[in-house]
C-alpha cells in the first residue's frame, strides 16, 4: 500500500529519517519493485523510489512534490566523503510568455522556497541495491542566497528573450539547475541557479 501523503513538515521530517541508512535495494523491496538494470535508462529511478517512501503527490506535475506544505523533495548523489558528485535539475525556464514575469511567481523561486534535500550513495564502484541513503536536511535560501538565485534567473530570462526576438540567433531553452556543492556537513556555499543550455526547435516550444 501506497503511504498516503504527510500531513506536516515534521512528519515529512521523520519519515525520511527512517529512510536513512537503508539501502536501495531494502528500499525498493518494501515498495515491491525491482532494481532497473541501467540507471542511466531510468534516471529518475531512485528519486520516484524516495518519493513512494514519503508520500509525495506532485508526480511530473510542474509543483512541488509535497505541494500541500510547500515542500519539494530532491535527492543529492554523493561520493563515499559526503560530497555531491552532480548538480541537481529544478525546472525547466519558459520560452513563451515570459514577458512580465516575476521572481516572486517563477518556479523556480516556487521549487525552492523548501527543500528537503536527502544524499544517496552513487559512487560507480558500489552496485546499485547496496548503495544507502544517508540523513537527510531541510532547507530554505537565506536572504543572500536568495538575492543570487533571483540575479540568476532574471540574467536567464532577459537572455531568453533576446534570443527569441533576435533573428540572427536560434532561441534556446536553458535548464535551470541548483548547483548544491555542498559537504554533508558545515556550510552551504552560495548558490547559482540557472545552468546548462538545450535548443529549443523554433515555434514547437511548450509552456
Amino acid at each position: 500500500m501506497c503511504p498516503t501523503p504527510p500531513h506536516s513538515e515534521q512528519e515529512l521530517f521523520q519519515r525520511s529519517l527512517h529512510l536513512a541508512g537503508q539501502s536501495l535495494a531494502e528500499l525498493a523491496t518494501q515498495a515491491g519493485v525491482s532494481l532497473p538494470d541501467n540507471l542511466k535508462r531510468e534516471k529518475g529511478w531512485v528519486g520516484q523510489l524516495l518519493e513512494w517512501h514519503l508520500g509525495a503527490t506532485a508526480g511530473s506535475k510542474p509543483e512541488q512534490d509535497f505541494p500541500d506544505l510547500g515542500i519539494e523533495l530532491k535527492t543529492l548523489p554523493i561520493d563515499e566523503t559526503g560530497r555531491p558528485l552532480e548538480t541537481t535539475f529544478v525546472c525547466v525556464a519558459p520560452l513563451l510568455g515570459i514577458a512580465g514575469q516575476r521572481w516572486e511567481e517563477s518556479s523556480v523561486r516556487n521549487k525552492l522556497s523548501r527543500v528537503l534535500w536527502i544524499p544517496v550513495e552513487a559512487s560507480r564502484a558500489l552496485p546499485l541495491g547496496a548503495r544507502r541513503v544517508a540523513s537527510p536536511f531541510l532547507w530554505s535560501p537565506s536572504p543572500e542566497e536568495e538575492a543570487l538565485l533571483r540575479q540568476d534567473w532574471e540574467e536567464l530570462m532577459e537572455q531568453i528573450a533576446w534570443a527569441a526576438s533576435s533573428r540572427s540567433v536560434p532561441a534556446r531553452a536553458r535548464y535551470c539547475n541548483y548547483d548544491r556543492r555542498r559537504p554533508m556537513a558545515g556550510p552551504s556555499p552560495p548558490p547559482s541557479a540557472c545552468k546548462a543550455s538545450a535548443s529549443r526547435p523554433a515555434p514547437a516550444a511548450s509552456t
